[in-house]
C-alpha cells in the first residue's frame, strides 16, 4: 500500500526545488496534494503534471487571509488535511551585524516564522477535529549552528525550530504531531538566488554546485531535493506516528565535524610545517 494512501497534503514553497519534488513524492504515494506558492505559472504547470492527485493554489504565506483560504480550500475540496508542509522560503542576505538592512530582516522574519506560524494556526483546527494530522516545518542547520548563513535567515529557522517544538507540546495531545526538517547543504536553486541569479536562471547554477557541495560534508555527494521530500514523506506518514517534537537533521554529516580524510590531511599539513620550523 502506498505510504500516503487516502492522505490530503499542502506543501508551501511547492513550485520549485524541495516543495517540488515532495509534491510529486506525496502524489506518487498516493496522497491528494495542493501545492501553494506565489509563481502562478509554475505552480500550475506543476499541477497539470501531477495529474488529478494534485491542484495548486496560489498563496503568499505572509498573508493571513491568502493562508486561511489555502486551508479552507482543502477541505472543501477534499474534505480533510492530514499533513501540512509549512516549506515556503527566501534567502537572506550575509552581512556584518553592523551592515544590517533591518528590512531584509523584518522580510525573512516574515516569510519564515510569520508564514509557518499562520500554517499551523489555520491548519491546526482542521486537524484538532479530525484528532489526527502531521505538520512539518522546514528549518536548516542555520539554525542549529552559527557561520552557516546570514544572520537573519540563521534567526529565522532557529525561530522556526524552536516554535515547531512548542507547537508539538501542545497538539500532541490531541494526536497531531509536529516536527521540522533541518536540511544541510541541498542543491536547490535558492542558492543561486541568493548569489542575485534571476529567477529564471536559478536553475543553472545548480551543476557547479553539485560539485561543490560534494566535499562540504562526510558523506561524499552533495544533498538534493529528494533526500528532504523523502524525510518529509516519512514524517507525514503512519510509520512516524511517534515521533513529535523533533529536528531531524539531513545534512549528509555536514554539522557533526569536518570530513575525516579532511581532518587527517590538515594534520599532516601541520606536522609538516612544525618538522620544517624546528628542523626535525
Amino acid at each position: 500500500m502506498a505510504a500516503l494512501g487516502g492522505k490530503v497534503a499542502i506543501v508551501t514553497g511547492g513550485t520549485s526545488g524541495i516543495g517540488a519534488r515532495t509534491a510529486e513524492l506525496f502524489v506518487a504515494e498516493g496522497a491528494r496534494v495542493v501545492v501553494a506558492g506565489r509563481r502562478r505559472t509554475e505552480g500550475e504547470e506543476l499541477a497539470r503534471r501531477l495529474g488529478t492527485g494534485a491542484v495548486f493554489i496560489r498563496t503568499d504565506v505572509v498573508n493571513e487571509a491568502e493562508v486561511k483560504a489555502l486551508v479552507d480550500s482543502t477541505v472543501s475540496r477534499f474534505g480533510r488535511l492530514d499533513c501540512l508542509f509549512n516549506n515556503a522560503g527566501t534567502p537572506g542576505q550575509v552581512q556584518s551585524i553592523a551592515d544590517l538592512d533591518i528590512d531584509h530582516f523584518d522580510d525573512l522574519m516574515r516569510v519564515h516564522v510569520r508564514g509557518v506560524a499562520l500554517g499551523m494556526k489555520h491548519a491546526a483546527p482542521v486537524m484538532l477535529r479530525q484528532g489526527s494530522g502531521s505538520i512539518i516545518n522546514t528549518g536548516s542547520i542555520a539554525g542549529l549552528r552559527a557561520s552557516i548563513s546570514g544572520h537573519p535567515y540563521s534567526t529565522a529557522k532557529a525561530a522556526i525550530i524552536h516554535l515547531t517544538k512548542c507547537v508539538a507540546a501542545e497538539l500532541g495531545e490531541k494526536g497531531i504531531r509536529v516536527n521540522s526538517i533541518s536540511p544541510g547543504a541541498i542543491v536547490t536553486g535558492i542558492f543561486a538566488k541568493g548569489a542575485g541569479v534571476a529567477d529564471g536562471k536559478a536553475d543553472a547554477g545548480l551543476a557547479p554546485l553539485l560539485q561543490r557541495f560534494t566535499e562540504a560534508q562526510p558523506i561524499p555527494r552533495a544533498g538534493i531535493a529528494e533526500d528532504i521530500a523523502q524525510t518529509a514523506l516519512f514524517l507525514a506518514s503512519d510509520a512516524a506516528s511517534f515521533i513529535t517534537g523533533h529536528d531531524i537533521v539531513v545534512d549528509g554529516g555536514l554539522i557533526g565535524g569536518r570530513p575525516w580524510s579532511r581532518m587527517v590531511a590538515g594534520r599532516k599539513d601541520l606536522a609538516e610545517a612544525l618538522r620544517a620550523a624546528t628542523g626535525a
